[in-house]
């Protein structure tokens, strides 16, 4: 009989660990959370302070049976599940369905990262459970609750049944309704633009753009506020006059060393937008995999390690002990120009938690290459950007020789015309790769930068003579489409949601029909523009992202000890009940909403329509069931699920109601 019981959330955690603990520790997964919120009822009283009714989890009686009867044996109990908000709620409900039973100790341990002498570590150095972590969890699974289940039967009773609306999903899929719109509304600016190829003496040519007439700067790329911009008249007027006697010389050149300073160690929400960037995976396929490396992939006979720390973290801060390992590989494994001369540290943004490190590899000397065996494709490509990421960090700056050589034209006098015109060119080297030898960054497709080219050597006063003149068209361009990486960022950027939620958010919204994805951008549906301009307008502050964003950093406060978690609640219900009884009379009803296609049956020549069926969207024939006419959705374009019917039901008896309270 085992003397200790160690309870995890998942299997995998749980072979790693009993692998490490030995014969004296009995470990047994509870399969995510085994006590909750009832799904099929509201579960909260409003009247008696937001009381939540815990019960167990459909399909959980015989898991926590076997960790009561487990715990029953124990002289200590150990609840080691994940170190988050939600991991605590799990260690909290579990210790009290059992801290009845026979008086064995309780102890709560906090797993950063699971290898044999961190999770000893963790044993050895329990703490006590967290009731203010749990209390912001609470706060959270009620608010959302509250919200999602007195705006769904609205819903119903104004558009359709099934639908569902969620406090933070709601408001993530404004941010896309409203990039949406102002999308339909822009309208592009035709500009052109001037490149001149120009040759010094004994020097090969180099291209030079037109940036400014008279000392008026010109638009070149993406126009900037109080930047000229020429139409194709001018610039053709403008070509004649430069290629008909104009002089050219080079007016000033400059060359300095710039030193790129390598990004900090991954948090949540840049690893996920790096893995969307650099392999196109959704961000929950990114935190799968994650977590898969973070409870233990088994290393042949060395049996299964935990590869990567917690992977549900805002804070860049890194260990002592792992900044040393990776200094001392780099040192090792690089010449010594690639060690600066003192640990790098990085700062956190603002109102990051830092409640665990950045997500790191538990052991550097693990490199992917040794790794890859072990590993399938889609973990080695998430471990590699871990690790390289984790070691670039502490690398030497890169340096990047950046060049600039600016062309001036003097035009002959031609009535008001411009007189002169000023062509820059700009290029870059790089010096020395420092940290880009291993790692760098990938952008974002709206991230664009100027060409850069290696640039002649040329000196200030040099006659130049030109070439070829090139013109070209452009429109300015409507702000683009969210991918998964950039709504990650402005979720982030605007304090919507927290790392553990963005990948959740994502699928909700996917899932439920109110977006979908087109080339790997974010386009709302009908249904979910509708939806969001009638929760709009009768729940602005609900859906107004400040005011999410405070609500999360209420959510913060709670878990330091400064809020009190019913009174916040309190405050929220207040104002968000007055909303309600406004829109059950002001909402205005829509009925038998369509989602059209935009084309007509090839059959019937009736309107195409999306559907949902057993496999997910489709498209169909609005004359359903005369014309049966179907057809999948294009390739390109993601597949969202169907919206899960409410589960709000008639109350019908249930689970026993746990003796668990807040």
């Amino acid at each position: 009989m085992a003397e200790n019981l160690v309870v995890v959330e998942s299997p995998t955690k749980a072979r790693t660990l009993k692998k490490y603990l030995g014969e004296k520790y009995a470990v047994k997964a509870s399969m995510g959370h085994v006590i909750d919120l009832p799904k099929s009822q509201f579960g909260v009283d409003v009247e008696d302070s937001f009381r939540p009714r815990y019960i167990i989890v459909k399909g959980k009686g015989k898991v926590l049976k076997e960790i009561k009867i487990a715990a029953k044996r124990a002289k200590r109990v150990y609840l080691a599940s994940d170190p988050d908000r939600e991991g605590e709620a799990i260690a909290w409900h579990i210790a009290g369905a059992i801290r009845a039973l026979n008086g064995a100790t309780l102890h709560r341990v906090i797993l950063h990262e699971i290898t044999a002498k961190k999770v000893k570590e963790a044993i050895e150095k329990p703490v006590e459970l967290d009731e203010r972590k749990f209390n912001a969890q609470q706060a959270r699974r009620i608010l959302d609750r509250v919200v999602g289940y007195k705006l769904s039967p609205l819903l119903w009773k104004k558009v359709k049944r099934g639908l569902s609306a969620g406090r933070v999903q709601s408001v993530a899929v404004r941010i896309i309704v409203d990039r949406e719109k102002e999308i339909r509304v822009f309208v592009p600016i035709e500009y052109w633009s001037l490149t001149a190829l120009l040759r010094a003496a004994s020097a090969p040519p180099f291209r030079a753009r037109l940036r400014e007439l008279d000392g008026e700067k010109v638009a070149f790329g993406k126009p900037e506020a109080g930047e000229r911009i020429l139409l194709r008249d001018e610039i053709d007027a403008l070509k004649r006059r430069l290629e008909s006697g104009a002089t050219f010389r080079v007016t000033d050149t400059e060359s300095k060393d710039i030193r790129r300073h390598p990004p900090a160690p991954f948090i949540t929400s840049e690893l996920q937008r790096e893995a969307a960037r650099r392999y196109h995976y959704p961000a929950r396929k990114t935190m799968m995999i994650a977590q898969q490396l973070y409870e233990g992939i088994p290393l042949g006979d060395e049996g299964p390690v935990g590869l990567i720390t917690y992977m549900r973290t805002d804070s860049v801060r890194v260990s002592e002990d792992a900044v040393k390992e990776a200094r001392a590989y780099i040192e090792e494994t690089f010449s010594p120009t690639y060690l600066p001369g003192s640990p790098r540290s990085f700062r956190n943004k603002k109102n990051a938690q830092d409640a665990h490190e950045a997500i790191r590899p538990s052991d550097v000397r693990r490199t992917p290459e040794a790794m890859a065996s072990f590993l399938n494709e889609e973990q080695l490509n998430v471990y590699r950007i871990v690790w390289q990421r984790m070691l670039a960090s502490q690398m030497a700056e890169a340096v990047i020789a950046q060049t600039r050589v600016d062309a001036q034209a003097d035009l002959p006098a031609d009535g008001a015309q411009p007189r002169k015109a000023l062509f820059r060119a700009t290029g870059s080297t790089l010096k020395f790769d420092g940290f880009m030898t291993l790692y760098r960054e990938s952008q974002d497709e709206d991230e664009t930068s100027e060409d850069e080219t290696d640039l002649p050597a040329v000196r200030a006063g040099e006659p130049l003579t030109l070439t070829e003149l090139e013109e070209r068209q452009h429109f300015t361009q409507p702000p683009p489409r969210y991918s998964e990486s950039s709504l990650i960022k402005e979720l982030e950027d605007k304090g919507i949601g927290r790392p553990s939620t963005y990948a959740m958010i994502i699928s909700t919204i996917q899932n439920r029909g109110y977006v979908y994805k087109l080339r790997g951008r974010f386009i709302p549906s009908p249904l979910g523009e509708l939806i969001t301009d009638m929760l709009t307008a009768s729940f602005p502050e609900v859906l107004d992202v400040q005011f999410t964003a405070e609500m999360e950093e209420q959510l913060d406060r709670i878990e330091e000890g400064e809020a009190d978690w019913v009174q916040t609640l309190e405050t929220f219900y207040r104002r968000f009940e007055k909303a309600l009884e406004r829109a059950a009379v002001e909402m205005k009803t829509v009925r038998g909403v369509v989602e059209k296609v935009g084309r007509a049956c090839p059959k019937c020549t009736k309107d195409l329509v999306f559907r949902f069926g057993p496999r997910g969207r489709f498209i169909a024939c609005s004359g359903f069931p005369e014309c049966r006419h179907t057809e999948s959705l294009p390739p390109e374009a993601t597949e969202a699920k169907p919206p899960e019917g409410s589960d709000v039901k008639e109350e019908k008896g249930g689970s026993d109601v746990v003796g668990v309270s807040g």
